[in-house]
């Protein structure tokens, strides 16, 4: 049953998360959009838990890579407040950096997938690694770019996190969980936006449920050889897929086994993946940017830096995922059954979750759910519903 509120022009909306849930195996979610500044949607439906723990309103949900939108958004009230700028370069503020070549990488590359920096299987030796922020730095700021940086992009899937992050702690003094509630969070009034979540928001948190079971497929000695075979089947029939590049970027030693549902890994900051979100939250920071920065008398952002945030970087074919992007600073281009929404940008993420904004309709949307696998974009749920969110408000 669908529960929470909707605006009559938006019933279309709940039908289609009614189908999605009715068909999820188990699981649940939340869908939020707000419309001309106003929540016009804010319903829910489903289990939170194998057990069958109803979904709530407050409930978080695991995002995976829609956490990259959030940790851009942070990075981006930086520069409004003129403590960085797009073109430094990384290592002036995190001199480390600059090692093995990346002395000249500037940031607008690092938030573009320029950075030539995706691996993530070359440089730790186990999953759990990602659990340790000061590995993960000293690790990143050790590594050669695997191509010249400003040349290619390649999606930087979970490598994005801790390099911005760490450039977000260096510039703003201060850890970045602590950004993110003093810089969005708490002037927006959202109280489910966590990466790395506290243990007194945990009886919140909805239990991850993947298609896959317990344990991630294609791991070990038997899942490099897979991925080298489809490799060389796709590089036969003259396609832009590598599986092997995109298992350097998502996949690092250890992943089958990462439990991604355990205490200590939703409570350590991972900010490319690990956000732990609300629909409602997130469809609030995303009507902050659809209102061209402001919202509710709130600005964090001014009509020029959004406009530079937003502006596409490159529309090459990705190098990990085969397909381009339009990559922005730190958000990509939205789609929907109806084909892409022009002016629209966001992030989705693997299991399903999304949120985007749209400031020519000044419209955001956003799901978080907790069953299912998908791409590393989302999956057919969350462009149904973009489609859907976008007739609604066309026809309003």
């Amino acid at each position: 049953m669908i529960q929470g509120y909707l605006h009559p022009d938006f019933w279309p909306v709940a039908r289609v998360l009614e189908k999605q849930v009715d068909a999820s195996g188990g699981g649940g979610a939340a869908v939020c959009i707000y419309h001309r500044g106003e929540p016009v949607v804010d319903i829910w439906s489903g289990r939170r838990s194998r057990n069958g723990t109803p979904w709530e309103g407050n409930t978080l949900a695991l995002s995976f890579s829609t956490t990259k939108g959030v940790t851009s958004t942070a990075f981006h009230i930086l520069v409004e407040k003129g403590l960085v700028d797009y073109e430094d370069t990384v290592a002036e503020h995190w001199p480390e950096f600059a090692q093995n070549g990346k002395a000249d990488i500037t940031i607008r590359q690092l938030l573009c997938h320029e950075a030539g920096l995706y691996p993530i299987r070359q440089h730790i030796d186990d999953a759990s690694r990602m659990l340790d922020w000061e590995y993960m730095t000293r690790a990143l700021a050790a590594a050669a770019p695997c191509f010249d940086p400003g040349t290619a992009n390649g999606y930087h899937a979970l490598t994005f996190g801790w390099l911005v992050g760490e450039l977000i702690q260096r510039i703003a003094g201060k850890p970045y969980t602590e950004v993110i509630e003093a810089e969005i969070a708490k002037p927006l009034d959202l109280d489910g936006l966590f990466v790395g979540l506290p243990e007194s928001e945990r009886y919140r948190a909805a239990e991850f449920l993947p298609a896959w079971g317990d344990r991630m497929p294609g791991e070990g000695r038997d899942g490099v050889r897979i991925l080298r075979q489809a490799r060389r089947f796709f590089s036969w029939f003259g396609l832009p897929i590598d599986p092997v590049r995109m298992a350097d970027a998502l996949a690092p030693p250890g992943i089958a086994d990462f439990d991604w549902n355990a205490t200590g890994t939703i409570a350590a900051p991972i900010p490319a993946a690990n956000g732990m979100f609300t629909a409602r939250s997130l469809a609030r920071m995303y009507a902050m940017l659809a209102g061209r920065g402001e919202l509710d008398g709130v600005r964090l952002l001014s009509t020029s830096t959004l406009a530079q945030a937003t502006e596409v970087q490159n529309r090459r074919i990705d190098r990990v995922v085969p397909f381009p992007m339009h990559w922005r600073l730190g958000y990509h281009r939205v789609a929907s059954l109806r084909g892409t929404i022009p002016n629209a940008f966001g992030h989705f993420g693997f299991g399903g979750s999304g949120a985007w904004a749209d400031p020519e309709r000044n419209l955001s949307v956003a799901l978080t759910l907790n069953s299912g696998a998908g791409s590393p974009f989302g999956d057919l749920r969350i462009l149904r519903i973009n489609g859907a969110a976008v007739n609604c408000a066309d026809r309003r």
